[in-house]
């Protein structure tokens, strides 16, 4: 496998090659890992994320999945990058990590079966399809301000090719403590279905994000938390949570709010209205009580 990352080396956007903990560009110039600010690992002109796939979160929604996948779209103007700052803008209370393994698309693709997929796929990444779920009530259908506004599509820190994404663990790691924890095996659909499915009416081209699925447990996160996904093999992708500059715009459009649709599906499905069980209150007691006051 080799990892490849974008950083920003003496002012301009650069691809260098990972040599553990030392990253090399192709004219020689070298910079230590922990010195390089991460640029997103390609530049896509669309990102494609996927609503259900992992068992786990099936059954915390207490849901079955449909059919066949379903998608959403997220704006290439929230990609953010290994280290970036995700803002949570003032007035909102309700946003969620979702730790995923992202597929980046290496070929030109269009009308290909799952068996010729991987042959357009140039590697993968890790991702995180934060969610500001204080927009849900409004934006339920299209998913674009719950999951499109800036700096919510956080990727990285690497692509990394020739990565078998059979049996992989991923977790998402808040402040140190675990969040979600599970493994690819439990997808319902795999990165050569969904790149098929989504290549047979819409033309994927060279550095395009499709965001795979995330397990149970997303839940929301405060200014000052700093986010770990960890995927095996594919490294660690760390963001830290900030409070935007200003709130949202009183004098147009729909307001955040905190609807019984917002707060059940922020805490993971039904429970504090319905009383069938309380995933998140075993877990997360903080959280719970002091966002359902």
């Amino acid at each position: 496998m080799t990892e490849l990352r974008r950083i920003v080396l003496d002012g301009y956007a650069t691809q260098v090659e990972r040599h553990g903990d030392t990253l090399v560009a192709r004219d020689g110039r070298q910079l230590g890992i922990e010195n390089a600010v991460h640029l997103p690992p390609s530049e896509p002109t669309k990102i494609v994320a996927v609503h259900l796939n992992y068992a786990s979160r099936t059954d915390e929604f207490m849901t079955k999945l449909p059919a066949a996948p379903t998608y959403f779209h997220k704006p290439i103007s929230a990609l953010n990058s290994h280290r970036g700052a995700v803002v949570r803008p003032v007035g909102c209370r309700w946003l969620n990590f979702e730790g995923e393994i992202v597929i980046v698309i290496g070929r030109t693709c269009r009308n290909v079966s799952p068996e010729e997929a991987s042959d357009y796929i140039a590697g993968y990444t890790i991702g995180n399809d934060f969610g500001l779920h204080d927009f849900r009530d409004t934006d339920a259908g299209s998913m674009l301000r719950v999951k499109g506004s800036d700096t919510l599509a956080p990727v990285g820190p690497g692509l990394v090719t020739d990565w078998d994404f059979r049996g992989k663990r991923l977790r998402t790691i808040v402040n140190g403590e675990v969040r979600q924890d599970d493994t690819t095996d439990n997808m319902q659909w795999d990165m050569n279905y969904l790149v098929a499915d989504i290549a047979r009416t819409i033309t994927l081209v060279p550095g395009d994000l499709l965001f795979t699925g995330t397990p149970a447990f997303s839940r929301p996160v405060e200014p000052g938390d700093v986010v770990e996904v960890e995927v095996e093999g594919l490294g660690t992708l760390s963001n830290t949570i900030v409070e935007g500059p200003a709130g949202i715009r009183s004098d147009v459009g729909a307001q955040p709010t905190s609807s019984e649709e917002v707060v059940s599906t922020a805490l993971g499905g039904d429970w504090e209205f319905r009383g069938i069980r309380t995933p998140s209150k075993d877990l997360y007691p903080s959280t719970v009580e002091e966002n359902t006051r």
